[in-house]
This record gives C-alpha cells, sequence and structure tokens, in this order.
C-alpha cells in the first residue's frame, strides 16, 4: 500500500513537474496563455485512471506499469482537450503547448517510475504479494519466498470452526495477500468453510488433481489447488466504500453530538454503571473487535456472551433502554466504530460471540455463516431493512438474516449501499426493537 501510494505521488510530481516546465522553454511563446485550467483538468483524469491501473504487476514490473501510466495519461490529455472542445475553449488549448507538456511529463514519469521500481525491487523481494501456507498434518518443500504457519499453534480443533480460532487465524492472516492450506483429504472440507470468511484469496493443495490433467486448476510448490475463497472486496471498491462511510460518519457524529450527550447522561442517571456497554463482535476477515452500544441493561444483569436473546418484556431493560432500544438510539455509539474502521455504515450486522438461534450456536446453525465476514460489519444492513431483526428464536430466524447478508456481499455496489441507508430510516422503531 506505501509503494501504490507512492507511485500515485510520483506521477502526480512527474506531471506536474512537466506542465511548470514547459512555459519556461520559450517563455515568450506562452506569456498569457493560460495553463492552469488544462493542467488540473489532466493531473485529475489521470490519477483517476492511474488508480484502476494500480496492481501487484504495477509495483512489480516498472517497465511494464510506466507504460500503462503513459497510456493513461495520454488519455487523460486527450480527454482533457475534447473536454474544452466541447465547452467552446479549445483556442486556449495551443496544441504545441499540449504535446510539449505531454512529451516532458512523460519522460519524468519514466525517470521517476524507474527509480521508484529499483527501489521497489529491493523491498519486495522479487514479489509484491504477501503468500502464506498453512501446514495442517502435512510436511511439504516450499518456496523460500513465502511464510509458514503450522495450524498447531492456533489450535483448529477437529469440529466446527469457533470464533476465537478464527481470531487467532485472523490475526496470522493480516497483511496476506494469497494463502494456500496443505492438510489432509479429510482436513479439507473443514478449511474451505474456514476460509470463506477470512477475506483472503485461499486455494487448497490437492495432489491428487494432477493425476487428472485437469485444465481449471493451479500448481503451488509443485502441488496442483483449487479455490475455495476469493477474499473481499477489490481495492478500489474497498476504498470507495471507505470514503463513503468517512463523508457520511463525520459530519454524523458532529451534528448528533448533543444526542449522544443527552443519552450518555440519561443512561447514567437511569441506573448504576457504565454508560457504554461494550462486546466482543465478530468483524471483517473473522477478526474480533469491540463493539460499542449505549447501555440499555442493568449493569449486574448484562450478558457480554450474548447468549440470551432480549425478549419483549425483558426485566433487565431499563426505562431509558426500552426507549433507546425502540428507537435504536443505543446503537449510535458504534459510529465511533465506523470511525475507527471496525465497522462499515452498511454491511452484516456483527453478532455476540453466544448468539443462539434456538438452541444452537449461530455457526452451527449453517455452515455458511462465517462467509459474512468476508466483508465489514455494518450498523444497518440488507437483513435489517427486510426486518429480519430482534430475537432469534428459531433457526429460520438466522438463516433469514443470512441469506440476505450473502446476497449483499456478492451484489455489493455503492448504489446499493445508498439505497440500504435510505431504507434504514423507514426501520428506525420497529416492532421487533425491544
Amino acid at each position: 500500500m506505501r509503494l501504490y501510494a507512492a507511485v500515485l505521488l510520483v506521477d502526480a510530481a512527474a506531471v506536474s513537474l512537466g506542465f511548470w516546465l514547459t512555459p519556461y522553454l520559450q517563455p515568450s511563446a506562452w506569456n498569457g496563455v493560460p495553463t492552469f485550467g488544462l493542467f488540473i483538468a489532466t493531473i485529475s483524469l489521470f490519477l483517476l485512471l492511474e488508480i484502476r491501473n494500480l496492481r501487484p504487476t504495477t509495483i512489480e514490473q516498472w517497465l511494464r506499469g510506466t507504460v500503462a501510466s503513459l497510456a493513461a495519461l495520454l488519455g487523460a490529455l486527450l480527454l482533457a482537450v475534447f473536454v474544452s472542445f466541447c465547452l467552446n475553449r479549445a483556442a486556449y488549448v495551443p496544441r504545441l503547448l499540449a504535446g510539449t507538456s505531454l512529451l516532458l511529463s512523460g519522460v519524468l514519469l519514466t525517470i521517476f517510475r524507474a527509480v521508484l521500481g529499483s527501489a521497489g525491487a529491493r523491498m519486495l523481494d522479487g514479489s509484491a504479494e504477501s503468500r502464506l501456507v498453512v501446514l495442517d498434518g502435512l510436511a511439504i518443500d516450499l518456496p523460500p519466498d513465502v511464510a509458514i504457519l503450522d495450524a498447531r499453534r492456533i489450535d483448529p480443533g477437529a469440529g466446527t470452526p469457533h470464533p476465537y480460532f478464527l481470531d487467532r487465524l485472523a490475526q496470522a492472516l493480516k497483511g496476506v495477500d494469497e494463502a494456500f492450506i496443505a492438510c489432509l483429504p479429510e482436513r479439507r472440507a473443514f478449511w474451505a468453510v474456514t476460509m470463506k470468511g477470512s477475506a483472503v484469496r485461499t486455494e487448497l493443495l490437492v495432489p491428487e488433481l494432477d493425476q487428472f490433467g485437469a485444465i481449471g486448476n493451479k500448481h503451488f510448490a509443485g502441488i496442483a489447488t483449487v479455490l475455495v475463497s476469493i477474499g473481499a472486496l477489490p481495492l478500489r471498491e474497498r476504498v470507495m466504500k471507505r470514503m463513503l462511510d468517512l463523508a457520511i460518519v463525520m459530519p454524523a457524529i458532529i451534528l448528533l453530538s448533543p444526542l449522544l450527550l443527552a443519552v450518555f447522561i440519561a443512561v447514567k442517571l437511569d441506573s448504576p454503571g457504565s454508560a457504554f456497554f461494550v462486546q466482543p463482535r465478530v468483524g471483517y476477515g473473522n477478526r474480533l473487535f469491540s463493539m460499542f452500544k449505549f447501555r440499555s441493561m442493568r449493569s449486574d444483569l448484562s450478558d457480554t456472551a450474548g447468549a440470551q436473546s432480549t425478549s419483549r418484556d425483558d426485566k433487565r431493560v431499563t426505562r431509558v433502554g426500552k426507549l433507546i432500544r425502540a428507537t435504536s438510539i443505543d446503537e449510535l455509539p458504534q459510529l465511533f466504530n465506523i470511525l475507527r474502521g471496525d465497522m462499515s455504515f452498511v454491511g452484516p450486522r456483527p453478532h455476540a460471540l453466544g448468539s443462539l438461534a434456538g438452541d444452537q450456536l449461530f455457526w452451527e446453525v449453517d455452515p455458511r455463516y462465517h462467509h459474512r465476514h468476508a466483508c465489514k460489519p455494518g450498523l444497518t444492513g440488507l437483513a435489517q431493512v427486510r426486518g429480519f431483526r430482534g430475537a432469534t428464536h428459531r433457526t429460520e430466524d438466522l438463516t433469514n438474516r443470512l441469506d440476505a447478508d450473502l446476497e449483499y456481499i456478492n451484489d455489493w455496489s455503492v448504489v446499493r449501499d445508498i439505497q440500504i441507508l435510505v431504507a434504514t430510516f423507514k426501520v428506525l422503531v420497529h416492532r421487533n426493537a425491544f
């Protein structure tokens, strides 16, 4: 990510310097000719195109990345000139100015990229992607540029993956772009289910595939693999989603600060204890995080594990708690989770570790449960606007939420996030909010 940022900064510097130097070549020729507008239009369009070009090969193979950047620069300049023409300002874009600026910017960009490429090659040691191999009962010969994790260190257990194991695995997967699982045949189903919510592209090593000569599989360390997880949203979509969150959350915290303060005081005066309820929840990539809420129950009866769902006339809920739960105001402190990056405005709602559907833990009901953690949890989500909220007395209550969550992940777009946010205002007060 630091190298991606460096690429954008270096390219912006090259284009800026190219446009700045052009008038100095023949000062008399450019006297009085406006150049700033063309520069602003070109560099803005160029950086937008550059963001789309950011991928591992951009920094692994600097020459190939430079060719793509030069093409983006040419396209940005032509588009800027075309817009000027459409606005009847083509007369103010001298061809010689545009051509010279393009040439100088291209030369400087190539030089800067060559220097950055040399530094990047030393930093990356030949690969821009971090790869990890998880060894679970197998010992294989591995290339020297991969990290190794012995599954015994994180105690995967033999049955359904437990949230605490998933959290330990998620910590080991931090910064990893691609994971490979080397395990015994009887463990493949376990790892296939486990890794689908990891937000990391994952492949299982399956040596038996080699004898079939399959053309749809890949190889790693000379062993056939099958893809079981494609990871999270692509980088560009994650950036767009984060920008939307920040654009909303910062003004929201400022505008709602009087309400937040009033609720804080009301909770403190209503019953003894902290005004906030902090609970561990499963978040992005199966990592645990501390989720904030206004406390709506008596401190001595609070259920940190979340094993007991709240009922309609629950004696644990305080007087203020009934009001803030019915209006969803108790969820507002999660704005700070969004600001910290633990959560997003829209996504699957994070669940408490001890949550039950009927008499079964959530992750025991459906093997797809952990797949929902391939994106950040949300303050609201598709399941909530469809009315799937409140207590989960039956396994069907969880399945309905899970289906909606997986549909959201598979069909994500910025437009859909905005639609869900708008729809959320219609269900802030809901018959299942108690």
